[in-house]
């Protein structure tokens, strides 16, 4: 049993190609991208930081028109998160998506407010399943359906997020 566990110790201190491995720690906001997507420097480098679970309208696709509510979530997030602001980043399964982007779930040091959630309750969002990255899944699911039957955010503004599958 302790070979194992010094083995599975070994294996999460692995490094992918030409990437040190992503660990939770601390950070700190350089710049908002989108209303579900940060820079934050953290261990000595800039990564680009994509929220778990959840997805906010576009602001910034180069292959599709702004979506409803897109420009109000890139702000909400901007508001929560202004640069210089120290967060805790916590990774689930998989740490990273197809572009590369680190996955994690986002706090704000100074007072623990769990981001992608507040936005999501704040109708800035809606919950999006990331398999296998599902740990806060069921929050976010309440969170959206609270924010929808409230009509917050965009709920009476634009129905939803339009969610395609390559997010």
């Amino acid at each position: 049993m302790r070979r194992f566990f010094v083995l599975a110790i070994l294996l999460g201190s692995c490094s992918f190609p030409g990437r040190a491995a992503p660990t939770d720690g601390i950070g700190t906001i350089v710049r908002p991208i989108d209303g579900d997507t940060v820079v934050v420097a953290i261990g000595g480098a800039e990564e680009s930081v994509r929220f778990i679970g959840i997805d906010t309208p576009e602001s910034v696709s180069r292959q599709r028109p702004i979506e409803c509510y897109g420009p109000e979530a890139k702000h909400r997030t901007a508001a929560l998160l202004p640069p210089g602001t120290v967060v805790r980043l916590e990774r689930d399964v998989e740490a990273r998506d197809k572009y590369d982007r680190l996955l994690a779930y986002l706090y704000r040091a100074a007072d623990n407010a769990f981001v992608n959630l507040l936005l999501v309750q704040e109708g800035y969002a809606d919950s999006f399943p990331y398999p296998p990255n599902t740990a806060h899944q069921a929050q976010f699911d309440q969170a959206a359906a609270t924010a929808k039957a409230s009509q917050v955010g965009l709920w009476p503004s634009c129905g939803g997020t339009d969610t395609p599958s390559d997010r």
